[in-house]
């Protein structure tokens, strides 16, 4: 069942290509094993993975990957319910039941996307730094601030700009479909 909407078509083709695009090759290409090349201590393996944890609680293509399944959940909520119905394309906007739960799915992606993008300046921040200072006392046992060198920060600037590029863009596409329908119920635009 395709969306019954032309903005909500572009945001599955935008959606499913060009952001699973950029996480999936470019994340894991320029995250990919960081643990091993993040460089604090040369001698000590521990201190290095101790920085590289403070550095990144979560890593950021795993967040990237939860953020992109679970805006996808209200909509293949939706989806498969039209599918179980066999509701038709016409129906979802024109029958006002449909038009409000699939209403409500747009809704409810722009508060997770909302959300994921709170969540992700909390945990990244918007610039990744060339080094990191950290307290690795809890390891030796006293107070012992190490520097750390991050690896390849510039372009993991560029990375972390463009996926909260792409939560903004999803964003307002969420809601360009929910004035597209609102316009299509008040008769402004033809249904398809």
């Amino acid at each position: 069942l395709r969306s019954p909407t032309v903005i909500g078509q572009f945001h599955t083709l935008f959606f499913g290509s060009v952001r699973m695009f950029f996480l999936g090759v470019l994340g894991f290409a320029l995250y990919g094993n960081e643990a091993s090349h993040f460089s604090c201590d040369p001698e000590k393996r521990e201190v290095n993975l101790f920085c590289d944890n403070q550095f990144r609680p979560i890593t950021s293509q795993v967040f990237w990957a939860l953020q992109l399944v679970i805006v996808l959940v209200p909509g293949a909520f939706f989806h498969l319910y039209a599918a179980c119905k066999s509701i038709n394309q016409e129906d979802i906007l024109q029958k006002s039941f449909y038009r409000v739960f699939y209403i409500f799915s747009v809704f409810l992606r722009i508060i997770l996307e909302s959300v994921a993008f709170w969540l992700q300046i909390q945990l990244f921040g918007v610039k990744v730094n060339t080094i990191y200072m950290y307290d690795v006392g809890a390891l030796e046992k006293k107070f012992n601030i190490t520097r750390c060198m991050v690896p390849e920060h510039f372009e993991k600037t560029i990375l972390l700009i463009a996926m909260y590029t792409f939560t903004v863009i999803t964003v307002v596409l969420s809601a360009a479909e929910m004035f597209e329908i609102s316009c299509r119920k008040l008769g402004f635009l033809k249904t398809q």
